[in-house]
């Protein structure tokens, strides 16, 4: 098994980062021929996920679908901090994605990629992938 931690830095409040690049690197790396990688984001307001990578627009509308499904509002909800809304999005995405390795590459479909999804930035945050 070999596992890797990497930073991303949002640069604004809501953003999905395509990190698909630097997890093949670290499944190269780790010469992993086949079996699964999992990408892990230790972080309560902010996820991981697959979709498209063809169409910018797509990252646009599922940050948008989101932001109506769970509005910022703070009446709305009763943790103080400010940033419930966040903790639901990520929620809603999740904090994992496992994809199978294939002759030392992910299966990702066509355009498929991986994207880190910000909830409560800008921050700096960790992304750790695993390859076994």
């Amino acid at each position: 098994m070999h596992t890797e931690r990497f930073d991303v830095r949002s640069g604004t409040h809501s953003q999905m980062i395509e990190i698909t690049d630097r997890v093949a690197d670290v499944v190269r790396k780790a010469k992993l021929a086949n079996g699964l990688v999992t990408v892990y984001v230790p972080h309560t307001t902010a996820g991981v996920t697959i979709n498209e990578n063809a169409d910018p627009s797509v990252a646009h509308d599922v940050l948008a679908a989101l932001d109506r499904s769970v509005p910022w509002r703070q009446d709305f909800y009763q943790h103080d901090e400010g940033n419930s809304a966040a903790h639901v999005k990520a929620s809603m995405m999740g904090f994992s994605v496992s994809i199978p390795v294939v002759d030392g590459r992910m299966t990702l479909g066509t355009w498929q990629a991986v994207y880190f999804c910000e909830f409560d930035g800008p921050r700096t945050r960790s992304v750790i992938v695993v390859c076994s």
